[in-house]
């Protein structure tokens, strides 16, 4: 095979790393933002535990690029929770008012 082909291949590869890693940071991010809020303070606590072990051990065995990714992801999942929805608010009034 020319050398070429491993490079492109080592390239996509690179790429779907980041973008697995960017994905998972935000999924995982989501899932313990959601359910952080409704959980007692035993549940709570394993959920920040859990998840700043997971972004140690990230740090400590993936390429900076992987873990950089991930707390990328994890951040855009803590802004999206935080972003308020006037489109659901405005879509109960709606109904409040229509009824």
């Amino acid at each position: 095979m020319p050398p070429i082909v491993n490079e492109i291949f080592a390239l996509l590869g690179f790429l779907f790393r980041f973008l697995g890693f960017l994905i998972a940071g935000f999924g995982i991010g989501r899932f313990v933002l959601d359910n952080y809020k409704m959980s007692e303070w035993q549940v709570r606590i394993a959920l920040a535990l859990g998840f700043f072990a997971l972004l140690v051990g990230l740090t400590a065995y993936a390429s900076p690029g992987s873990s950089g990714a991930f707390a990328f992801g994890a951040g855009a999942a803590l802004v999206y929770a935080l972003i308020p929805r006037k489109a659901k608010a405005a879509g109960t009034e709606e109904s409040k008012t229509a009824g």
